[in-house]
């Protein structure tokens, strides 16, 4: 009895838990700690800059500290926000002439083609 409940569970879909969101807190801390990390980097940037006065490591260390907030508030931002798209190719139907009489359903005549009401009964 064993083996069939085995077999039959076996086949059924299992779900998978690596398809399970991360969890919001966990998300928003990994985000937090990533900003606060390059926050923290560019603290030592401005402090490096002062320590280096007199050269072109002054620049260097100045660009990074000017740079680095706009880059930690995007790489903070992107989280949890990946949305899966269908991206398959659209159908695209042949619309009916515009000029004939009842192709929209406006009374006031037969269509011309007796293939269209073929496929109306279908």
């Amino acid at each position: 009895m064993s083996t069939r409940r085995t077999a039959r569970r076996s086949a059924e879909a299992v779900p998978s838990i690596t398809s399970a969101p991360e969890p919001l807190a966990a998300d928003q801390a990994r985000r937090e700690r990533k900003y606060l990390i390059q926050m923290g980097i560019r603290i030592a940037c401005f402090v490096a800059a002062i320590l280096v006065a007199p050269s072109w490591l002054t620049w260097v260390f100045a660009a990074a500290a000017i740079v680095l907030p706009y880059s930690a508030v995007l790489i903070a931002n992107a989280g949890r926000d990946q949305a899966h798209y269908d991206t398959s190719p659209m159908e695209h139907r042949a619309l009916p002439a515009a000029g004939v009489p009842g192709s929209h359903g406006i009374a006031g005549g037969e269509s011309p083609d007796p293939q269209d009401h073929e496929e109306d009964n279908r």
